[in-house]
């Protein structure tokens, strides 16, 4: 549903009720419920998580109270291990596709020097991590402004700050879209955080305050485009689903499995459950607060029924432990759909067929981001080419400019450049380079052997 759709559906309620919805007030109320929506929450579990900031952090032990409810117990151990096999998988997707550098490809080398520059050095690293972001939230955005010296640049927008209105169900034109972030300022002399809204229309940008609800303007500002909005949406998939939603749970029993191992093993006989028979002493407050402080106590023998402590414990199974783990960390790359690097499936001496077994289901969720991250480039350079007409670089809208992703996966060396030099009398010399291991940069290559070719 488009901005204008749901805003007519509200001005109709807001008939029916007797009153017409601005679109101000649409916003306000827009912004009220992404603020608490589950697909926003998920967002930001993914960016959490990947931090190492899980949920078993803030872990408590309880125990049944007198009333039948749950009560916080402070006096067991309480450890909360986090085993971040979620940040691992999403680095490990990350290195897959851009580990190696993204390349560009076109006719016109002119053009693609001037794109290469318009990105920067450290175009790859934006790349990058707009990718993580997009594994963590599912949707990765982009802003391209001008800066204060005339050159194209570029801001990311973490998307659980950016609320999109499109115009297809597709999601691949945007309408209008709202960012919601907070900024650290002052209010008089004292240091505050003031939330702050943008609202991203067609031609401009509006800043404003968000305040108890209500939207309160500050300043607008014209694109450096004369018509549409200069965002870019990076997909980690076609339904924006992010990596977390298919491993937390699972993420979340490994830690806690992990946990009570840790809590099990730390429970002696200081700690777990006792049994008296004479107790010497006032009550059981004091018998622990002894055993804890001297690590033993008194019993004595009353009518002829002699003392004893005993204590009911748990014998903790280590094996058992274990193989939850164990299932437990299979799990989370399988459905994580990425590889066991620690797997014996390679062997000594593995080859090629099994090292593509390993890296299928990457290669597979890899490929669907592969798409997405194209269409999502070729959008990108529709901008750039609007800046380079705008500021007098020149007209390249019909130039081509295709990414080629440069996946890095193990492979036998040795295997691939004997395949190299059996296909050298049937592919091009460059087709040839490209796949070979030790190349990284192909035109570079080809310059050095046509310049050693020249000194023989």
């Amino acid at each position: 549903m488009s901005v204008w759709e749901s805003l007519t559906k509200s001005v109709i309620e807001g008939l029916n009720a007797g009153r017409v919805m601005s679109e101000k007030e649409f916003f306000e109320a827009e912004i009220a419920r992404w603020k608490t929506d589950e697909k926003r929450n998920a967002m930001i579990d993914g960016e959490r998580y990947f931090r190492g900031e899980h949920d078993i952090l803030k872990s408590e032990r309880t125990a049944i109270g007198r009333d039948g409810k749950l009560k916080r117990v402070d006096n067991l151990p309480n450890n909360r291990i986090v085993d971040n096999q979620y940040q691992r998988l999403v680095n490990q997707k990350v290195n897959y596709l851009l580990g190696r550098e993204a390349v560009l490809s076109g006719d016109n080398k002119a053009y693609i020097d001037l794109i290469k520059k318009a990105l920067g050095n450290n175009g790859n690293r934006m790349l990058k991590c707009l990718l993580r972001d997009a594994i963590n939230m599912g949707i990765a955005w982009l802003f391209v402004y001008v800066d204060d010296m005339g050159k194209v640049a570029f801001k990311r927008i973490p998307a659980y700050e950016m609320l999109a209105f499109w115009k297809d169900d597709g999601h691949t034109m945007l309408d209008k879209a709202v960012r919601v972030y907070e900024m650290e300022g002052y209010k008089g002399k004292e240091a505050c955080v003031r939330e702050m809204v943008e609202i991203y229309h067609s031609d401009r940008v509006e800043v404003y305050e968000y305040e108890e609800g209500i939207l309160k303007k500050c300043e607008e500002h014209a694109y450096f485009k004369p018509l549409g909005i200069p965002l870019v949406a990076f997909k980690y998939n076609e339904k924006e689903i992010p990596l977390i939603k298919r491993v937390k749970t699972l993420q979340d029993a490994l830690n806690k499995t992990l946990s009570d191992f840790e809590n099990n093993m730390q429970e002696d006989a200081r700690n777990t459950i006792i049994v008296l028979q004479n107790y010497d002493g006032t009550d059981l407050g004091e018998f622990r607060q002894n055993l804890a402080t001297y690590g033993a106590v008194k019993v004595k023998t009353v009518d002829g029924a002699a003392g004893d402590i005993k204590t009911l414990t748990t014998d903790v199974n280590a094996q058992n432990y274990s193989v939850v783990i164990n299932l437990l960390k299979n799990a989370i790359i399988e459905n994580a759909m990425g590889y066991d690097s620690k797997s014996d499936k390679l062997g000594n001496n593995p080859n090629q067929l099994v090292m593509k077994s390993m890296f299928s289901d990457l290669d597979l969720d890899m490929s669907e981001a592969e798409v997405e991250f194209k269409a999502s480039f070729n959008t990108l350079k529709e901008l750039i080419d609007e800046y380079f007409e705008i500021y007098g670089y020149g007209y390249f809208e019909n130039e081509k400019a295709d990414i080629i992703f440069n996946r890095d996966c193990l492979i036998n060396e040795s295997e691939a450049i004997e395949n190299c030099i059996k296909s050298k009398d049937i592919l091009s010399e460059e087709s040839v380079l490209l796949q070979h291991p030790w190349v990284n940069d192909v035109e570079n290559e080809m310059k050095k052997r046509s310049s050693a070719s020249g000194e023989r």
